[in-house]
């Protein structure tokens, strides 16, 4: 999970180039028609990534997940994974792009305005990409600082309602979360399932740490299936670090020692305060051991897949 309006750096955006139907495009004549479903109805499977040194990080699992969002929507959309990278590949060399944020987006398509999706599709297939700072060892995170986190009345939909390991192009839910705590002040939306249980935020998974194991909201919740989320998983289960992926109250993440966010964009991200409570009570916004430690495994893990280990 990333947030697309993160930290990007604005000069070059008229030079840009994205890549629209196979075809690479200046920014400015980078569109989509009015009838297309993803704009009519956020009817549309995205995949936000990071490239490291030219090449895209976990571009297999990113992609399997996009497939699996496409087979939830029924959208046979009949490119193979092998083309779809070769398309973000060629948008990060037209941009001249080593480190980078890149969106893929594939829609429906244009089709009659009725609800009912015609099961024969021609896909809009969208790639975007903007400059990020080089990530890995000694790098420096594309985020603000620890941040803070607040709960929100909104609450994530049920997933029986609208599956939650889908990314789709609706994002409603989200950006009422982040509509909802901009009167506070605070960087993050903590949101709650429909039982009032902690579910993850409007851009990102939840990991908290209370001194007998790393703790994150399991996938049998209304939860995305963060690719950097199982990274960090993979990262502490190697180190022997105890995780449990459970059910929890928001107290519970209140009172934690530790608390941070992983997304695509931000990588791991410490977290501050939560709901205006200082984490573990130092109020100085400090990143805490455990976070420290998986946040250099992360960039290690970072600068062996995308820098051939230049820093270590």
């Amino acid at each position: 999970m990333s947030d697309p309006t993160e930290r990007f750096e604005a000069s070059g955006d008229a030079d840009r180039l994205y890549h629209v139907d196979g075809d690479l495009v200046p920014a400015a004549e980078a569109t989509v028609s009015v009838e297309d479903r993803g704009f009519a109805y956020g009817d549309a499977a995205f995949e936000t990534m990071r490239a490291y040194g030219g090449d895209l990080f976990r571009w297999d699992a990113h992609a399997d997940r996009l497939a699996d969002t496409c087979e939830t929507l029924a959208l046979d959309h009949g490119i193979d994974d092998a083309e779809l990278k070769r398309r973000v590949d060629e948008t990060l060399a037209a941009n001249d792009l080593a480190d980078a944020y890149v969106k893929l987006s594939i829609s429906r398509g244009v089709q009659p305005g009725t609800l009912d999706p015609n099961p024969e599709v021609d896909p809009t297939v969208v790639v975007i990409a903007k400059p990020l700072a080089r990530g890995g060892v000694g790098s420096d995170p594309v985020h603000d600082g620890p941040a803070a986190l607040q709960t929100t009345k909104t609450r994530k939909v049920a997933d029986r309602a609208i599956p939650a390991a889908a990314k789709t192009h609706n994002y409603l839910n989200g950006i009422l979360a982040r509509l909802e705590i901009r009167v506070t002040g605070a960087d993050e939306a903590l949101l709650l399932d429909p039982d009032g249980h902690v579910a993850e935020g409007a851009t990102s998974n939840l990991f908290f740490v209370d001194g007998t194991a790393l703790k994150t909201p399991s996938l049998d919740g209304p939860i995305l299936p963060g690719v950097t989320r199982a990274t960090v998983i993979d990262l502490a289960e190697s180190e022997g670090i105890p995780v449990e992926e459970g059910t929890y109250a928001p107290d519970a993440v209140r009172e934690a020692d530790e608390v941070f966010l992983t997304n695509s964009t931000w990588e791991v991200r410490p977290v501050a305060t939560v709901d205006g409570i200082a984490v573990d009570g130092d109020g100085e916004g400090v990143a805490g051991p455990l976070t420290t430690l998986l946040s250099r495994l992360f960039d290690r893990r970072i600068e062996e897949a995308g820098y051939d280990g230049e820093r270590l």
